[in-house]
């Protein structure tokens, strides 16, 4: 099974991204900032926030289930806000998206906030809500069972250090999990977590008797040249021990997000 993460950045880097995600063949991919706007027709619109302005994909979900045709697709809004069209409003979802190949079973799933809640009228201002999505999966192949949880850490403007916030949403994150999980079966939680290697995230998740593979295979970067400010972690891929890893790696290449893609192969 080929398992893949990665911060889709509401699909600035377009081509290449699409290109990537068309020809990785991943059998599960989580992605982290996607967009759906159901009322427009333009393929770009503006994400604004101040003086900060970024070109988002109008309707990322929708272009990558229609080049994904034989995976089931899941989305997850945290919130549906603003984007422009020149000078038009367009109100459009911002979230989480899961993709199966459906040659394994979607046997159960949990999705839920780990901070705050939907907002229907705005993204509200940091940090932000976010959720977390949790599938269990039957590989027919291997005979044995996987859960599968992606989750979009909470953006403090203050940097990635722990906050009140992050406890409770490392917190809100394992209870997730626990909803869904099986004692005895295998666990991957991956995702762009927005912390530091250090944080109370891992200790939470130690619990569960995750490890990271980023760290203690001895990656020390997850970013692309996109990305010009230092703090170089964000995204992380954890498994339980009866996880059988066959290839780990942060890909540097080629590079389509301003995060690495994280790609993980298991037996």
């Amino acid at each position: 099974m080929r398992i893949v993460s990665l911060n889709a950045w509401g699909g600035k880097l377009h081509r290449p991204l699409m290109d990537y995600l068309s020809t990785v063949e991943a059998d599960v991919l989580c992605l982290q900032e996607v967009t759906r706007s159901v009322t427009v027709k333009s393929d770009w619109l503006e994400y604004r926030d101040g003086s900060h302005i970024l070109p988002q994909r109008a309707n990322l979900f929708e272009e990558i289930r229609a080049a994904l045709p034989m995976h089931d697709a899941f989305f997850a809004p945290t919130a549906r806000g603003e984007l422009f069209d020149g000078d038009q409003i367009v109100p459009s979802e911002f979230g989480l998206a899961t993709f199966v190949r459906r040659s394994f079973a979607v046997i159960g799933h949990a999705m839920d906030f780990v901070h705050g809640d939907f907002s229907e009228d705005g993204y509200g201002s940091h940090p932000r809500a976010r959720n977390a999505h949790a599938i269990r999966l039957f590989d027919y192949e291997a005979g044995s069972t996987v859960t599968v949880t992606q989750l979009h850490g909470l953006r403090d403007m203050n940097g990635k250090g722990d906050t009140p916030a992050r406890h409770g949403q490392a917190d809100a994150l394992v209870k997730l999990i626990e909803r869904i999980l099986h004692k005895g079966e295998r666990l991957v939680v991956c995702g762009d977590f927005n912390v530091l290697p250090g944080s109370v995230m891992f200790e939470a998740l130690g619990r569960l008797g995750l490890t990271d593979l980023v760290t203690s295979r001895g990656f020390t970067d997850t970013r692309t040249s996109y990305y010009a400010k230092e703090g170089r972690f964000a995204d992380y891929m954890l498994v339980t021990p009866d996880v059988g890893v066959v290839r780990f790696d942060v890909v540097a290449e080629p590079e389509v997000s301003d995060h690495r893609p994280l790609l993980l192969e298991i037996d």
